[in-house]
């Protein structure tokens, strides 16, 4: 829950599978809590600067003094790395200004755009549906990939399914999305039991829905990726 210092929307967005996504913090985001894992990658605003942010092993704590706003297009698995053109892996763990992957002039001009929108998120949607326009078309291998894995099959069913050897899978998803697809199944079966748990459902029926052997061991995953036990994660 956000406190009443912030706030946080999001909305789905005119490019399919992304979200677009606002932040308006008056106190440090640092005060925040972590951003967990989740198999994706982001475009970000926040006055003055552009930014990618890459796929995530871990929970990612914000430093202090970014008090925001902020705006993001959060990409589904796998579609930014064509978008940005840049492999995913390659920016793995990282916040990389997008004046270090794209020409700076560019940059300049387009964080001046967006900085002076009357909707920067808008502005924001505006240029990831242009960088989607000017980039080869989602490969859709890489979507089947990502929804098979979504759904909870395991990377060998998932492997057959695309007709893949392991060693390709795990090559084509390093450049997809950042990691193996052992690394992508564990992080969205994590995110698939934190959303029912916020539901209500309890620990236990989650864990047993999602995979896990038991309530421990979702317990132990949460606490890997996320850093904080999941009942403090819950009722944050």
């Amino acid at each position: 829950m956000e406190s009443s210092s912030s706030a946080y929307l999001e909305r789905a967005s005119r490019l399919p599978g992304a979200v677009v996504w606002t932040k308006r913090a008056l106190r440090p985001m640092s005060d925040a809590g972590p951003v967990l894992p989740d198999g994706c990658m982001d475009l970000l605003w926040t006055e003055g600067r552009l930014l990618v942010a890459g796929p995530d092993t871990r929970a990612f704590r914000p430093g202090p003094g970014l008090r925001g706003p902020w705006a993001g297009v959060r990409f589904r698995p796998g579609a930014a790395p064509a978008l940005i053109g840049v492999p995913a892996h390659e920016l793995l763990d990282r916040r990389v200004e997008l004046a270090d992957l794209r020409p700076a002039a560019e940059v300049r001009r387009l964080t001046e755009r967006i900085d002076a929108a009357a909707d920067p998120a808008a502005a924001l949607e505006a240029l990831a549906l242009r960088l989607a326009a000017e980039a080869q078309p989602e490969d859709p291998l890489i979507r089947a990939v990502a929804d098979s894995l979504a759904a909870g099959r395991s990377v060998a069913a998932t492997a057959g399914t695309v007709g893949l050897g392991a060693r390709q899978l795990h090559r084509r998803s390093l450049a997809a999305f950042g990691y193996g697809p052992k690394t992508l199944a564990r992080i969205l079966r994590m995110q698939r039991a934190l959303a029912l748990a916020r539901t209500g459902v309890p620990l236990a029926d989650a864990a047993a829905r999602t995979g896990y052997a038991d309530q421990p061991h979702l317990a132990r995953d949460v606490r890997e990726l996320a850093g904080v036990p999941v009942t403090a994660l819950l009722s944050a």
